[in-house]
C-alpha cells in the first residue's frame, strides 16, 4: 500500500551532505524531518551511545561546522556562535534513529529517508557503470570519435555550484 510522502524526497536529497567522504545528515535536518527539537534528538542519542559507533555517527569539528552556522546576526564572526557543534550521522546512523525515536512520524519519516539513500546510491553506481562503459568504447574506436567522446564526459560531470556574496561590495 503506497502513502503520501510525508517529506519531499527532494527536501531530503538536500539535506544529504558530502562530510569526511561520507554521504551524512546533521542533527538538526534530521530532527526538523522527525519534527522534534534538536535538542530531543540528541538526548535521545546520548542516552543510547552504544548503537552508534563512529562509522554511524560522528561530531563535526570546528572548520566543518562553520560552514553549518545557524546564526544569521551580522555582528557575529561565522561559526564562532556555534555552542555545540552538531552531529553527523551516516546511513546506518540514521536507520539505527529509527530504534530509538517511537512515534509514528519518525519511522514514516525514516522509511523515506532509507528509500532516498537507496536511489542515491543506484544513481551514482549508474554514473560510475555509464563512465566504465564509456572508457571501454573509447579504447574500441579511433580518434575519430575523440569529439564525441569529449563531448559526453563534459555533460556527465557536474557543473560547479555559484557561489553569490550577500552584501555590499
Amino acid at each position: 500500500m503506497q502513502t503520501k510522502a510525508l517529506v519531499p524526497v527532494e527536501t531530503i536529497e538536500q539535506k544529504i551532505l558530502l562530510i569526511r567522504g561520507q554521504k551524512v545528515m546533521l542533527d538538526r535536518d534530521l530532527a526538523l524531518l522527525y519534527g522534534v527539537d534538536t535538542r530531543v534528538l540528541n538526548q535521545a542519542v546520548k542516552r543510547n551511545l552504544k548503537r552508534f559507533p563512529s562509522d554511524f555517527m560522528f561530531r563535526l569539528n570546528e572548520n566543518e561546522a562553520i560552514g553549518f552556522s545557524r546564526s544569521q546576526f551580522v555582528i557575529l564572526k561565522k561559526g564562532k556562535n556555534i555552542k555545540y557543534f552538531p552531529y553527523a550521522f551516516t546511513e546506518n546512523g540514521v536507520a539505527m534513529l529509527s530504534s530509538i525515536l517511537n512515534s509514528e512520524r519518525a519511522i514514516q519519516v525514516n522509511i523515506q529517508i532509507m528509500r532516498t539513500f537507496t536511489k542515491l546510491r543506484a544513481i551514482i553506481s549508474t554514473h560510475k557503470d555509464l563512465s566504465r562503459r564509456l572508457d571501454e568504447l573509447e579504447k574500441k574506436y579511433d580518434n575519430q570519435f575523440r569529439v564525441v567522446f569529449d563531448a559526453i564526459r563534459e555533460l556527465m560531470t557536474p557543473p560547479e555550484p555559484k557561489h553569490r556574496r550577500i552584501g555590499f561590495l
